[in-house]
């Protein structure tokens, strides 16, 4: 009994101390993974080069709004090499194409996600000496918020998201214009802050005292989407897959958002403090739900866009008849695109069509194509022009 007793008591004193060991031991370091080499690396030329480990693929190829198809070239360690630029200071898009297949940059984790998955790409940002117009500054800064609603016009919960200036929730007296501000197809709700850096544009203006401070609206435009814009977004029976339905959409800002917008928020509610801008898909839907409603809106913004018709069309149609009074109903028309870009065409059309009608407007040709890098700059262009 005394031999059991012993070994029970050098039992307890041994097994705390083992445990205490093994409490000590260091946990073991996951695996590296192992992403490839380093890509992109930036040169002080402002050169480019990607680089891709694809041993077995036969043709690799870099694609980006800097340029398409650029051929890589494989080393002995396998590694697939393109050197690009050099590029202007500002932020692009890429991905690789390895034998067809369109694929993501495994070394880069910037990614801009849309809403449709021929979108999703690599982001690569070529830095500026001195910030950038869109970059965050050392400056006030305002929120984005997000709301889900219901939609009682599409019949279906949705999304949105709201820019409110530095220094809303402390102005509690305070109203301010709005500037519902709408995205292009493959976009979402999200687009214009994450991509079109919207609320820091507007931060660094209103730091500089170039604008007043105002309210932007960002909605999911796909009329009846189910969802709150992830990707999977499909409207009700009868209306296209992704687009959804121009109709919907448009009760869905006039019906829903703009009363829980003018609920929610201390807005100056009537329509000479309300504008209504956006760049492709966008810029077309701001133009048809804009001038169809100037007793909604008196500031509309047509980007890399055109609107399909002619004067016997509406709105165009209603314009014509009176531009009299359409003129005196808008304050302003601001309609932009770039020489390289594909909607050129529609948009010089409009513009030749609201000059036939004799209604007033601004029509900007600009550089560039039908990308971000040129919808950043019309932001921070016509800002200045809205409320002012």
């Amino acid at each position: 009994m005394k031999t059991k007793l012993t070994l029970l008591v050098l039992a307890c004193c041994i097994l705390p101390g083992q445990l205490s060991v093994a409490q000590t031991n260091p946990p073991a370091r996951p695996p590296r993974i192992d992403t490839g080499p380093d890509s992109p690396v930036i040169g002080d030329d402002r050169r480019v080069t990607f680089r891709l480990r694809a041993a077995e693929a036969k043709s690799v190829t870099v694609s980006g709004d800097f340029g398409d198809n650029t051929a890589m070239v494989k080393g002995d360690d396998g590694v697939w090499s393109a050197t690009v630029g050099p590029l202007d200071p500002e932020m692009y898009v890429y991905h690789y194409t390895v034998d067809g297949v369109r694929l993501l940059d495994p070394s880069n984790p910037q990614v801009k996600i849309g809403y449709v998955t021929s979108t999703i790409m690599n982001l690569l940002t070529v830095p500026t000496e001195k910030p950038a117009f869109y970059d965050v500054q050392d400056v006030p800064h305002g929120e984005i918020r997000t709301h889900l609603y219901k939609s009682k016009s599409n019949g279906t919960t949705r999304e949105l998201t709201v820019y409110v200036p530095p220094g809303y929730d402390e102005n509690t007296g305070k109203r301010y214009p709005v500037l519902y501000l709408l995205h292009g197809f493959a976009n979402d709700h999200h687009s214009w802050h994450r991509y079109g850096r919207a609320n820091d544009i507007l931060d660094n203006l209103l730091a500089q005292d170039s604008i007043e401070p105002f309210l932007v609206v960002m909605p999911l435009g796909y009329g009846g989407a189910r969802i709150n814009g992830d990707g999977n977004g499909i409207a009700p029976e009868g209306a296209g897959r992704f687009r959804g339905d121009a109709s919907l959409y448009e009760r869905d800002i006039l019906k829903d958002i703009i009363p829980m917008i003018d609920g929610k928020y201390g807005t100056v509610a009537d329509r000479k403090h309300r504008a209504i801008f956006g760049f492709s898909m966008g810029g077309g839907q701001a133009g048809r739900f804009g001038l169809g409603h100037l007793d909604t809106f008196s500031r509309v913004g047509i980007m890399s866009a055109g609107m399909a018709g002619g004067t016997d069309t509406e709105p165009m149609k209603t314009l014509a008849a009176d531009p009299k009074k359409a003129n005196e109903m808008l304050d302003l028309l601001w309609i932009a695109c770039g020489k390289d870009d594909f909607a050129m065409t529609g948009a010089r059309t409009l513009s030749e069509t609201l000059t036939k009608a004799g209604i007033k407007h601004m029509f900007v040709e600009t550089e560039g194509a039908h990308h971000w890098r040129v919808w950043r700059r019309y932001l921070r262009d016509v800002s200045p022009l809205l409320f002012r």
